[in-house]
């Protein structure tokens, strides 16, 4: 065992993530920049995985600028979305998100796509400039420590076998399926939800316009997110026919798409296996506390979204804001109360609330109606009234883009940007001093 496992293992931590995506790494380096000893447990040995939203919003994009990281983020290949059309009859389109009417900076008015593993190492690099910052890659945690009835640390399996990690504070940050979550008996209220989404890449030849290209026929919808040189996919069908999909082969599943997208024509074939297809199951859920003694849940372990809008990744991204906003300075003093850590529930339930509110009136009046074969058109009333006040297109750019109650670093967390080369993809490196 190394040195540095041995003495964390020993001393233990002031704050254990567990889980290094977007909200971990976020709340982590905010952390370790107010001074708070904080260990990220990671339970790949690398960021390198398809499909797990590469969406950086405008929000997002906000707050890089303000830890004075805009300028490394901005040189990673990326795209942006200025738009979502949806076409009318006679080919005509008509945009119903318009991020450029955003009354913010012009460079935060849009959507980036970026891969999530250049912005996690982003964060990475970021976070190996603080002493406090401790990220530990192929780490997976296990189970939680108890005493006398407060959750004290995290059990975890990394390159030399088990340990135990003793913290005031465990963050899940780990997913729609926590095992945090569900260890500590925090069970999430479930909402109905009778679609899936299936992702895929399709290479493209040429310029790609900068709109999201939402498409419907009877029974099923596609998104395309302009990507440099290909369309990343999702497509929404009734919930459970995965098996079904698979089992028609790869040739109807490419029919389906061409149904939607026949401008495809040329590329489809670039998609050439059901293998490239990822299934989500998506859920749609909210704990009603989301922390007992000793943990505390953020993201999407403590409210599943659905991709609808693309929102998760925001709201996890400003969950893990406010958590370190509120709870730094109890961090520091080293007494985290059951009431700090409810605080953090009441900041961020109303824009979590409301969110999922509005995805499931999206999902009971436009798009169930559209997966059974009701309705293969978005409702017409609203794009005939977004046409003729193009202005209306900034509120579902606000909602998408911004969301309720955005939230800003903290003063501590601020930095001036300098000039530095980015951080290096795990394609040819690690970008953080992190334990192997």
């Amino acid at each position: 065992m190394s040195e540095a496992v041995r003495e964390t293992a020993r001393h233990g931590t002031t704050c254990a993530i567990v889980g290094g995506g977007p909200a971990g790494m976020v709340l982590g380096l905010l952390l370790a920049r107010a001074g708070v000893e904080v260990t990220v447990l990671e339970k790949h040995g690398d960021f390198l995985r398809d499909f797990r939203g590469d969406t950086v919003h405008p929000t997002t994009l906000r707050l890089l600028d303000e830890l004075g990281l805009y300028e490394r983020f901005a040189v990673l290949p990326h795209s942006e979305i200025h738009q979502v059309t949806f076409d009318l009859d006679g080919g005509e389109k008509v945009a119903v998100a318009d991020f450029d009417r955003l009354r913010l900076p012009r460079r935060y008015r849009c959507i980036a796509m970026v891969p999530q593993w250049d912005l996690l190492n982003l964060l990475a690099e970021a976070g190996r400039d603080e002493p406090a910052f401790t990220l530990r890659m192929r780490t997976e945690a296990v189970g939680l420590l108890r005493e006398s009835g407060r959750i004290t640390g995290v059990r975890y399996h990394g390159p030399d076998g088990p340990g135990e990690l003793r913290t005031d504070l465990t963050v899940a940050c780990d997913g729609r399926w926590s095992l945090c979550r569900r260890q500590a008996g925090l069970k999430p209220r479930e909402h109905p939800v009778n679609i899936d989404a299936w992702w895929f890449k399709i290479p493209v030849d040429g310029p790609i316009g900068p709109s999201l290209l939402p498409r419907t026929a009877p029974g099923k919808v596609t998104v395309a997110f302009p990507r440099e040189g290909y369309l990343q996919i999702a497509y929404l069908g009734p919930k459970g026919i995965d098996a079904r999909l698979r089992a028609r082969g790869i040739e109807a599943f490419r029919r389906d798409i061409l149904e939607l997208m026949p401008e495809l024509s040329g590329s489809v074939d670039g998609l050439r296996s059901m293998d490239e297809v990822k299934h989500l199951d998506v859920r749609l859920n909210r704990l009603r506390r989301w922390h007992t003694e000793g943990l505390l849940c953020i993201g999407d372990a403590a409210h599943a979204m659905s991709p609808l809008g693309g929102v998760g990744i925001n709201l996890a991204v400003q969950d893990a804001v406010a958590a370190a906003t509120l709870l730094a300075g109890p961090l520091s003093r080293r007494r985290v109360t059951g009431r700090d850590l409810a605080a953090v529930r009441r900041r961020r339930l109303l824009p979590t609330v409301v969110t999922q509110t509005l995805q499931r009136v999206l999902h009971r009046r436009v798009v169930d109606p559209i997966l059974a074969g009701q309705n293969a058109t978005p409702p017409t009333a609203v794009l005939a009234l977004i046409k003729r006040f193009p202005q209306l297109s900034a509120v579902p750019a606000y909602l998408v883009g911004v969301g309720i109650r955005p939230e800003h670093a903290p003063p501590f967390a601020r930095r001036a940007p300098r000039s530095q080369a980015p951080a290096a993809s795990p394609r040819t490196g690690p970008a953080s001093r992190s334990h192997p």
